[in-house]
């Protein structure tokens, strides 16, 4: 199974990847390209630990679904130039922002080169309060392959990884990036 963070660099990513390398478990990461700016050494920490990036949008706008396949192609390759511009990697994954290809951005991924990458275990860890309903409403779902869906711009999200990441083992499972 593969974890996914989605929206970062933001304020939990280091605690992330602190959690992560003491669990000795790779992840993937979708970012936004206008955080990466005064971010850089997060982003390089991240190819550093053998971490997967991948494109987010650049702004992850309200408007993103609206936009013209242009302006979708174009928020693609701007985030992905500031990733290859830190990691010297051709960043190949896109996740769109709230999960959604409009005909629009099924243009638009072709034509950016990247591949667009799912999930199919929503954490719901933005909207979350209490962190044991969280760990297990993703146990609950977690099966062989699971990509899930997490954010790290949520405090509760680096709460409640180390157990989760334990809890995952325990069952037999390994994680895997994609």
């Amino acid at each position: 199974m593969a974890l996914t963070f989605d929206d970062g660099p933001a304020e939990h990513t280091v605690a992330i990847l602190d959690i992560l390398k003491k669990e000795k478990v790779k992840a993937v990461f979708f970012l936004i390209g206008k955080n990466i700016a005064g971010n850089e050494n997060i982003v390089q920490r991240m190819k550093a630990e053998g971490h997967q990036i991948g494109s987010h949008s650049y702004f992850h706008g309200f408007n993103f679904d609206w936009q013209s396949a242009k302006k979708m192609q174009l928020e693609i390759e701007n985030t992905n130039s500031e990733i290859e511009k830190i990691t010297d990697d051709k960043v190949n994954l896109f996740r769109p922002p709230y999960g959604v290809t409009t005909p629009n951005l099924a243009k638009a991924i072709p034509a950016a080169a990247v591949k667009s990458i799912g999930w199919n275990l929503r954490s719901m860890d933005t909207v979350a309060k209490d962190e044991q309903q969280l760990t297990d409403k993703i146990l609950s779902k977690l099966k062989s392959g699971s990509i899930i869906l997490l954010h790290d711009r949520c405090a509760i999200t680096a709460q409640i990884l180390p157990g989760l990441i334990q809890e995952i083992k325990k069952r037999g499972f390994d994680f895997a990036t994609l």
